[in-house]
Formats: structure tokens, sequence, C-alpha cells
């Protein structure tokens, strides 16, 4: 039977053997919620770097750029990590380039993944269906806070090992925990979430509403997949 595991950290991604598994990547505050949001509104592309000054360069390559670091947009960059600013009529049908803190370093991470997959409450079913129908074990890699644990993506994990439990069985006692912080926690998300450390490390820049949206399950089908350098929408043909 396949397996699922739970990576709480990219502290922890060195052991973990990822060369045979999918791997969703996770970062609900906010970076793979506005990549699932952003392709799923008619973005072309997303390429994510972890180094700023890599993604500065794709500037002058017509990429928009997009860059937070702390939670706030990068000085000079077209936009930073709202995934309200990337459902935007200006963005659809471009290319972006994109840095974050804690996402797309989890995603630079993930390379020797036989798929690298974006996660986010925003499209978890679509997720959960996705991986259902390929042959390989998965690993839930949540993005953490610069390489602490952090409570949102932690339950993502949880809500996604309930949705997977009857088709994988669990790789250590990670899914068991989460997925116990899951049923717990549910009934009321956005309560606990909004008590989290990074939702309150966010409050002072006044973004309740890309918090709010961010919790949010199934608005879109989409999945995306890291192809080559790029995040590409794929409803499950790879």
């Amino acid at each position: 039977m396949k397996k699922i595991d739970v990576c709480l950290s990219p502290d922890l991604i060195h052991l973990y053997d990822l060369s045979d598994k999918n791997v969703v990547v996770v970062d609900i505050l906010r970076a793979t919620s506005c990549m699932v949001a952003g392709l799923a509104n008619g973005v072309r592309s997303i390429t994510p770097f972890a180094d700023l000054e890599a993604c500065r360069t794709m500037k002058d390559l017509g990429y928009l750029i997009a860059g937070e670091r702390g939670g706030e947009k990068v000085e000079g960059f077209d936009l930073g990590n709202s995934p309200l600013e990337y459902m935007a009529a200006k963005v659809k049908g471009q290319k972006v380039a994109v840095t974050t803190t804690n996402g797309t370093v989890a995603i630079d991470r993930s390379g020797k993944a036989v798929r690298v997959i974006i996660g986010a409450f925003l499209n978890i079913s679509a997720v959960a269906e996705y991986l259902k129908q390929k042959k390989e074990s998965a690993v839930i890699f949540c993005a953490g806070w610069k390489g602490t644990v952090n409570l949102e993506d932690s339950l993502y994990a949880g809500a996604l090992v309930e949705k997977l439990q009857n088709d994988f069985a669990n790789g250590s006692d990670a899914p068991l925990l989460v997925q116990s912080s899951w049923q717990h926690m549910k009934h009321d998300l956005a309560g606990f979430i909004k008590n989290s450390s990074h939702a309150k490390r966010l409050n002072r820049l006044d973004i309740h509403a890309d918090i709010d949206f961010c919790m949010r399950e199934d608005e879109f089908d989409v999945v995306p997949v890291l192809s080559g350098q790029e995040l590409v929408v794929n409803n499950s043909q790879a």
C-alpha cells in the first residue's frame, strides 16, 4: 500500500527520501495559496526562487516579479504575497517569478521528488484526488516559519491525511499527529488559525482578508505541478 508522510519543517526534509515520492508543498499563509489562486485565475506560469536577487533578474525577461520577506512585499517588486493580488486582471496571462520567506525555499528543497505539487486549503480535494491516482507514496512538506513548525501548515497536512486515509498507510507518527490536531480544531479552523503565531505576526500588516481567503476549502480544482522550473496547472494528466 502507498504511504503518506508529513515533514513539519524544511529543517527536517533531509530525513526523507523523496526520490520515489510525490511531494505536496504547503505554505498556507500565504505562498502556496497565492500560487493556487493565481494559476486558477489565468496566470500562465509561476517560477519559484529561493533567492531574492535571482528572482529580481526575471523582471528583465518579461516576468512579473513577486516577492515577500517577513510577510512584507519586497521593494521594487510588482506583487507581494496576497492571493487577491494574484487574481487581479493585470496578472492574467502573465508569467510570474516569485520568492518568499518559506514557501519557495520548501519548493527548492523538494527537487529530488518524482513530482512537486502545490497544496492549499483552496484546492485540497483536487490534490487528494490527484495523489490517489498516482502510484507513488507521498510526503506533505510543510514550509513552516524559518525552520520552525507552524499551525496552519500542520492543520492542512492533517486535513489532507484524513482525505487520504483509505488509500495510504501512515509512513510515520507525523500523519497521526497532524490528523488528530485537525480533528480537534476543524470545527473552528478560522479561530484557531487567527491565534497562530504566524497569523499574529501578519496582523500588523492588516491582511485579514487574505487570511480569511486562505482558509477557504475547495475554491478551485486546479493542481499546480512543477514542470521543469515552472509551476503550471495540471489536472492529473502527468
